[in-house]
């Protein structure tokens, strides 16, 4: 009996720490879609950023990196929203949460920790350079000052 009694403790923990669910599928070369119970987000690189950036006008890119980033370099047309600034959620409460955003950061850890807000305010359609700028500007992608 005490032979087996520790065989129910090591199944268990080793059952404990199966993953949950799956990774993110792969959709197309450099991007992988997440679905939460609101937005749709679509992770991509740089190179599937700009690709999609010519393919569709109607996307805006939102910039959420510091000001004094935006000014050293951003992508054509960018619209700045700190994420440091206390009102980053309500600057993003005022744009359309049905619109298609392009959303970057520099490397891709504030944008990554942005998305709980963004899937708060109901965003439907998030493009997420989860990459961040510094892969654009890396992959010899045009920068605006």
């Amino acid at each position: 009996m005490k032979k087996t009694l520790w065989l129910f403790p090591a199944v268990f923990c080793l059952a404990a720490c199966e993953p949950s669910s799956p990774p993110p599928a792969e959709t197309d070369e450099g991007a992988e879609s997440t679905e939460g119970a609101q937005a749709s987000v679509e992770n991509v690189d740089a190179k599937a950023a700009s690709a999609l950036l010519k393919e569709n006008s109607d996307v805006v890119v939102l910039d959420i990196r510091t000001p004094e980033e935006f000014a050293e370099g951003h992508i054509e047309g960018a619209q700045n929203v700190d994420f440091k600034s206390p009102d980053f959620e309500s600057k993003l409460s005022q744009l359309n949460p049905k619109g298609r955003y392009l959303m970057h950061c520099r490397s891709g850890a504030r944008s990554t920790s942005s998305l709980p807000t963004f899937e708060k305010l109901g965003f439907e359609n998030l493009i997420h350079l989860n990459t961040g700028f510094n892969d654009w500007v890396e992959s010899g992608l045009p920068v605006a000052k």
